[in-house]
């Protein structure tokens, strides 16, 4: 009987040693995590991934091209390129500020801030891994060949409740992240089809001019706002020739969103008579009352009132204003203004996300 006991004694230890070695558990994989922000914090600390976002906010599902560079310090490099329409959006940060680029358009401007340090990002590693190790109530799982944890979102819109992140078992690389809102429904789906570690990256990389594929563009075309959100003066330089005046472009038709909140409706709609941009003016009243500016800007150069940075989910805007907020994007040419006193930004972004795939009428 000794020897029975000390035979299963054995066998139960080696099975316990075994199963140590082959799986991990939340903590351990949190541990490791925590190892691999370390090292993209060191001085060779980079990283390269690209891959297809879809957006589930409209009647028809959206898919962006999304490609993703990080280099220590602070240089990140996002484009976003809209599969149906071919039209790509950088946001860029170097040492010179925050840039959001369109190359097709010749446009450009820039914020001096933070960005993205304190407005995370579905497709940015660091906000995944903070995502996993700040949410203490992480769930977890080993499915295959990935670790997969479903944990709190912390994102810009507080629509986006909860998210669940795949993780590749071996390099902890990132290969799928789908975010859902309060009634567990995917309205954002991530999934990499690269993601590389430890990416040789110059510093021309990350510069604003080498990124404006299209064009370089001139002084006129770059639009500055500082960490407040308020314009930076461009110096003064009197040999700079004012740019040439742009041709009118024609009308482009009233632009209506597919989506109105409920107890909204649209109260009157109105071209703006002797306008160069062509502008239109759409008024909605009822719960919420707002107005929608679309404009053709007739130069190149970059209109924006102070403001903040901010992630639409199919493009980045600019979000302005206390009591009476107005949120402005361009799309193909042409400037959106939402403008509310009372409706909330979540549905801003949804009733601008209506309008991408509407022309005018």
């Amino acid at each position: 009987m000794r020897r029975i006991t000390w035979v299963l004694a054995i066998i139960m230890s080696v099975a316990l040693v075994l199963t140590g070695c082959g799986k991990k558990d939340a903590a351990s994989v949190v541990k490791d995590l925590n190892d691999v922000a370390d090292r993209l914090e060191s001085k060779q600390g980079t990283y390269q991934g690209s891959g297809t976002m879809t957006l589930y906010t409209g009647e028809q599902p959206q898919e962006y091209k999304v490609e993703v560079w990080y280099k220590n310090p602070s240089y990140y490099r996002i484009s976003l390129s809209n599969v149906q329409k071919d039209i790509t959006q950088i946001v860029l940060r170097n040492d010179e500020g925050v840039f959001v680029l369109t190359p097709s358009l010749n446009k450009s401007f820039r914020f001096q801030s933070d960005w993205p340090d304190h407005q995370g990002q579905v497709y940015l590693y660091q906000t995944l891994v903070q995502g996993i190790v700040s949410d203490n109530n992480r769930q977890f799982v080993a499915d295959g060949d990935n670790f997969v944890f479903e944990v709190a979102a912390n994102y810009q819109s507080s629509a986006l409740v909860r998210q669940k992140i795949w993780l590749d078992k071996k390099s902890y690389a990132p290969k799928q992240v789908q975010v859902s809102d309060s009634e567990a429904k995917v309205v954002v789906n991530v999934k990499f089809d690269s993601f590389t570690f430890d990416t040789d990256f110059t510093k021309d990389s990350f510069d604003m001019q080498k990124n404006m594929s299209t064009g370089t563009p001139s002084k006129s075309t770059v639009a500055e706002v500082d960490e407040n959100g308020n314009p930076v003066s461009a110096p003064e330089d009197g040999e700079n020739a004012q740019p040439p005046v742009a041709a009118e472009l024609g009308d482009f038709g009233i632009v209506e969103p597919n989506y109105v909140p409920e107890g909204v409706s649209l109260k009157d709609s109105n071209k703006i008579e002797g306008s160069k941009d062509q502008a239109v003016l759409l008024r909605y009243d009822g719960i919420y009352q707002y107005t929608i500016m679309e404009a053709r800007p007739l130069d190149r150069a970059v209109s924006l009132t102070p403001g903040k940075l901010w992630d639409m989910g199919f493009t980045f805007g600019v979000l302005s204003g206390d009591d009476l907020q107005t949120l402005t994007w361009t799309n193909e040419g042409i400037e959106y203004r939402i403008t509310s006193a009372n409706l909330p930004v979540d549905e801003m972004v949804k009733v601008a996300a209506s309008m991408q795939e509407q022309s005018g009428k």
